[in-house]
């Protein structure tokens, strides 16, 4: 009896962690550059004498959807879109080099180029200061050119495109990094799409089809433990009728 109230309870809790899982993607359907988080889950034994026989079902994150989001033009000189493996680098809150696939660019008061969100874009030789009154471009390696209004263009530097050979960790915080914590080497064949942002790679459709199928799947598992305490109390009426 008790090993089937552990497989459901189990059961039902790893279907709940399975509907927080679905519902963080659904809720990044719009985020630009949001790679849906994928899921697994495996099996535990219990430690204690006498529950040799009984296993939890842990939640395990393997790691992210790599398949790249829709293309979305956009005309916005400072909206780029990483194309392929390519990550941009930029400076996390807590200071270390961090790597992203939102490409919407904006320019603080000082001309530091920053992300939408204020995470300074980092370049090969670090941060990237714009003068005022030039016309920007971004070329599809990365590289900024200002253009003075006479006519002179000059190379701000390039925006530090990288690519891994291994999967990145996603952080707390949303920015990927390396597995082993170190930073990435600049990767010169990396390229990007100006005027682009990338989407989301999560498909609405498909993530609400899982979360009623997650939601159907936590009532059955419910329903075994009601069925467990049912038996549990006609098990106990038979002994005590017996005794």
């Amino acid at each position: 009896m008790d090993r089937m109230i552990y497989l459901s309870m189990s059961g039902a809790k790893a279907t709940m962690q399975r509907q927080d899982v679905l519902t963080h993607n659904l809720a990044n359907v719009s985020t630009v550059g949001f790679r849906a988080e994928l899921q697994a889950f495996r099996s535990v034994p219990v430690n204690g004498s006498g529950a040799s026989t009984r296993v939890y079902a842990l939640e395990t994150t393997p790691g992210y959807d790599a398949t790249p989001g829709p293309m979305q033009t956009t005309g916005r000189m400072l909206d780029v879109a990483m194309q392929g493996d390519a990550w941009m680098a930029v400076q996390a809150l807590d200071g270390t080099e961090s790597y992203t696939r939102s490409g919407s660019l904006d320019l603080r008061a000082d001309g530091t180029l920053s992300t939408r969100n204020g995470l300074t874009v980092l370049g090969d030789g670090g941060p990237i200061v714009v003068p005022p009154n030039v016309e920007l471009s971004i070329g599809s390696d990365g590289t900024l050119s200002a253009r003075q209004p006479n006519g002179k263009s000059t190379s701000l530097g390039r925006i530090k495109l990288a690519t891994s050979d291994v999967p990145l960790l996603r952080g707390d915080d949303g920015l990927f990094r390396a597995a082993t914590g170190e930073t990435l080497q600049p990767d010169p064949a990396a390229r990007l799409q100006e005027g682009a942002l990338e989407g989301s790679n999560v498909s609405a459709v498909e993530t609400m089809v899982s979360m009623i199928a997650a939601a159907r799947q936590f009532e059955a598992q419910m329903k075994l433990v009601q069925t467990a305490e049912a038996n549990e109390k006609a098990a106990a009426g038979l002994l005590a009728h017996r005794a």
